[in-house]
């Protein structure tokens, strides 16, 4: 069911530690438990797993329990031990795992959305479970006496979901490419803006509360850095993948962010880099085929492929503007969901594969690691 990578290269890139096997569909989201050798699963089979490392290395199943619909997401609180699964029927259930995690018992369940769950957070500060849903809306619910407290509804599909403790705003990313930003209150809400830059539906939303930076991934290959903090709608644009950017987190002690797309790649971006912000893609005039063949990357605007620029930008363009300001790695399966301990310097992605990978990620994201992150 599991099979252990033993072999340890020292180069620069991801080491894959595990393989876990076992699902019989695709595992739509895998966190790992801190300070514990151990995974937490949930998948489109309907089962929701604790996997713990056991001396022979492997990790097996502590718990394995069924539930009547399938798992499309997860929320963990590992100090209370609480656990919020959102499932394809549009509810949302609370269990609560042992210590030794070899149990789970049944809390609530929350009545959240009226078609598939996309994404959640539970919020400590707040008491509220708050959740994304395929029928186009937000809702935010009480874990103290499970009601529905409010709700807010999109043009489109609801596809991920951000929450601000502090301030209470949530940002939520839609189908149609948007990503709303919205404060929520006990009884309703109201909205902040909108944000548009994506070709393409939002897949995967990322907030760091000290910079106050957005990230959000899209089906149009793209990560876009919203400075929400500066107040002056500054954002970049970073183009370093093939397919569709499906997670996304940021290490604010080395300024690291890391994306993940469906086709496995791993993409590691130098965030600490003073960036150009943004059709010759240095200039900004629209540039057609016809006027100009000329092509070049240019990594201090974002882009890590070759993009069309204007024959003039061509020529002052210098080698050293091409060094690359991200790494590119191979995950070598879908990576539908990602997860990170960054204290340890562990990794987790899982996929439509219906494997879960456990990646050391120290060699990547530098030494800074090993003084230990905040967990998200």
């Amino acid at each position: 069911m599991a099979a252990e990578i033993h072999s340890r290269p020292q180069s620069s890139r991801p080491v894959l530690l595990n393989k876990i096997e076992g699902h019989s569909d695709s595992v739509n989201a895998a966190v790992l438990i801190p300070k514990e050798d151990g995974v937490i699963t949930v998948s489109e089979d309907r089962t929701i797993r604790v996997w713990l490392k056991r001396d022979s290395g492997q990790y097996w199943p502590s718990i394995y329990h069924t539930v009547s619909s399938p798992c499309s997401c997860m929320s963990y609180h590992h100090d209370s031990r609480r656990i919020f699964i959102g499932q394809d029927n549009g509810a949302v259930v609370e269990f609560l795992i042992s210590e030794d995690f070899n149990k789970m018992n049944h809390v609530k369940t929350y009545p959240a959305h009226q078609n598939r769950v996309s994404d959640l957070i539970f919020s400590l500060e707040s008491q509220w479970v708050i959740s994304t849903g395929h029928d186009k809306s937000i809702s935010w619910m009480s874990t103290q006496s499970g009601s529905m407290l409010g709700r807010h509804s999109f043009g489109s599909w609801a596809s991920c979901l951000q929450y601000d403790n502090d301030t209470q705003h949530a940002f939520v990313g839609d189908y149609s490419g948007q990503i709303t930003l919205l404060k929520l209150e006990e009884q309703t809400c109201s909205v902040i803006t909108t944000l548009k830059g994506h070709a393409g539906s939002v897949s995967a939303l990322y907030w760091d509360p000290v910079q106050r930076w957005l990230f959000s991934g899209a089906s149009d290959h793209s990560v876009i850095m919203w400075d929400i903090g500066g107040r002056q709608g500054r954002s970049l644009l970073l183009q370093g993948h093939h397919e569709k950017v499906q997670a996304l987190w940021y290490l604010p002690l080395t300024h690291q962010l890391l994306s993940c797309s469906a086709d496995g790649g791993i993409t590691v971006w130098n965030m600490e880099t003073t960036r150009e912000e943004h059709h010759c893609r240095k200039c900004g005039k629209a540039i057609c085929g016809k006027c100009s063949s000329k092509r070049s990357t240019y990594p201090i605007m974002g882009f890590e492929f070759q993009v069309r620029v204007c024959d003039d930008c061509y020529d002052t363009i210098k080698e050293e503007d091409r060094t690359p300001l991200a790494t590119f790695h191979e995950g070598k399966h879908n990576i539908a969901h990602m997860d990170m301990d960054p204290s340890r310097g562990l990794m987790v992605t899982c996929g439509s594969d219906r494997v879960v990978k456990i990646w050391d990620m120290t060699q990547v994201v530098g030494s800074s690691v090993a003084a230990g992150f905040s967990a998200r």
